[in-house]
């Protein structure tokens, strides 16, 4: 069976527009981590196989806190600039993939001349007078002194006037992608809208983050603020009692002395925390980009803490290949590698295509007729020859590129699984941390009260009293030091292990939605 010669170009045409690859294919780097978390006496024992799906909402409890995430979620300013991005680069991506396509242009073009022996006047309204010879045109198309009248394209030999018209519709130097190198960087320049997608995720996932911390500094900052100010009011009563007892001649001045000293350490501590308060209150409100509502703020620590829950790691490091900014180099990791691709076809022939068809005539009425329709086609051939090495050191540079996109993505994620680790290795030990702090708080407390008693008694000396009241201060703002950690190490287990991540991904890998 013979096939037509119209039915072999048009698979030629096919073939050549299809194209190949020249981008070395794809492999997944192995994992540049062990396959499991550590183990051992500073880790918790993760029995859970693997992650559930949350939000948030799941692990931020507090509808105050949820409130807040809600509200920076539209406001702040970062999201915008990320959302902006990714406008840009899927533009950038479509202005790529148009040119695997012609471009075609529609041109019309209308032509009055005017020509004599002599200097010749346009008529009006379709009337013409020549200055040489004698004779008069009507609709455009007269006659002066021995010239005739010329249709469209004709060569004027005499005084002559006339009308051409002219439509085409052309393609100029589209380029046939026989090696795939236009193919390849519309690749590229997916690979990094999905980069740049991945990276407003990571953005995202920080300020949630973020705002939960400050969220958690803000309590652990009230709740300090509460020690200094009951501190102060028992130091207030301590230095009034030592006065007494300074006048009374029972105490003697030192007294006095180290008990104004308790006084003022509290008092500048509670300047600190009003300090450190209205600076809390800007952190969010920054992060938030509007506002704060008084009523969105935490009382205490204490409500603070229990209202984070902790996000298990599961059994699989594998789990990091879901976070954000992980996600992102493997896009950008990709986009290196079809660049090379396209360095590779740069080396080869380019084969580019003009092609015009159109309609000329010297009448509108006869502008659409068989014998007005004409075409053209140019294909061209360019082969740089002589480049100086141009064309294989940018191969190489695509290539030293790839090169640094793969170590950097490993390198991401190593730094995940340092993070994780250390997030887990400090859930794994916080709780025993926090026991003890508790502990040590009622021991002082007892203490205080005990000494205080022997004081009044006067079994111990003031200094005993004193430095019981110190213990308990310290032991006080230690233990809600401690509770601080341990809920910014929930915030930051949520953070490390990609938080809502895990609903946009799937078993085979990071889910893209493709412009």
């Amino acid at each position: 069976m013979t096939i037509p010669i119209r039915c072999n170009i048009a698979l030629l045409l096919a073939t050549a527009l299809a194209g190949c690859s020249l981008a070395p294919t794809y492999v997944d780097p192995a994992l540049p981590v062990p396959p499991s978390w550590p183990v051992g006496d500073a880790y918790l024992r993760q029995s859970e196989a693997k992650l559930p799906a949350v939000t948030y909402r799941d692990i931020f409890k507090d509808a105050r806190l949820q409130a807040l995430i809600d509200q920076a979620l539209v406001n702040n300013r970062d999201l915008r600039v990320a959302a902006a991005n990714i406008e840009a680069t899927r533009a950038q991506y479509r202005i790529q993939r148009a040119d695997l396509l012609p471009q075609v242009d529609a041109t019309g073009r209308y032509t009055y001349f005017d020509r004599g022996n002599g200097a010749g006047i346009a008529a009006t309204g379709g009337n013409g007078t020549g200055t040489t010879g004698t004779g008069t045109g009507t609709g455009g198309a007269g006659t002066g002194g021995t010239g005739t009248t010329p249709g469209a394209g004709a060569v004027v030999t005499g005084g002559s006037s006339g009308s051409s018209y002219s439509v085409n519709l052309g393609t100029t130097a589209f380029e046939l992608d026989l090696f795939g190198r236009i193919r390849s960087l519309t690749d590229a320049a997916l690979d990094r809208y999905f980069a740049t997608e991945a990276a407003a995720r990571a953005t995202r996932l920080t300020l949630v983050g973020d705002i939960a911390t400050a969220w958690v500094n803000y309590a652990a900052d009230q709740s300090l603020l509460e020690v200094a100010s009951g501190t102060a009011e028992s130091a207030q009563q301590s230095v009034r009692l030592t006065e007494a007892r300074l006048k009374g001649g029972i105490a003697p001045r030192t007294d006095l002395r180290q008990a104004q000293q308790i006084l003022f350490t509290a008092n500048a501590d509670l300047a600190q925390q009003r300090t450190a308060l209205a600076q809390d209150v800007n952190a969010l409100q920054l992060l938030v980009g509007a506002p704060v509502d008084p009523a969105l703020l935490p009382a205490s620590i204490d409500t603070a803490s229990s209202a984070i829950a902790t996000l298990p790691a599961g059994l699989d490091s594998r789990v990091l290949l879901r976070r954000p900014d992980v996600v992102q180099s493997e896009y950008q990791l990709r986009a290196a590698n079809a660049e090379i691709g396209a360095a590779r076809a740069a080396l080869f022939p380019r084969i580019s295509l003009t092609g015009l068809i159109g309609f000329a005539s010297n009448a509108l009425t006869s502008l659409f007729s068989g014998g007005a329709f004409n075409y053209s086609v140019a294909p061209a051939v360019s082969y740089p020859i002589f480049q100086a090495g141009a064309g294989v050191a940018n191969l190489g540079l695509s290539q030293a590129q790839r090169d640094a996109a793969l170590a950097t993505y490993e390198k991401s994620i190593q730094t995940a699984f340092r993070e994780t680790a250390d997030a887990l290795a400090r859930e794994g030990t916080i709780a025993d941390q926090l026991r003890a702090n508790r502990n040590f708080v009622t021991a002082s407390q007892d203490t205080l009260t005990l000494t205080n008693a022997r004081y009044r008694g006067g079994i111990d000396t003031f200094l005993t009293s004193l430095d019981a009241q110190r213990s308990y201060y310290n032991a006080q703002r230690t233990l809600i030091a401690t509770q601080r950690i341990a809920a910014t190490n929930k915030v930051d287990l949520y953070r490390v292990l990609g938080g809502d991540s895990l609903l946009e991904t799937t078993a085979s890998g990071p889910v893209a939605v493709k412009p």
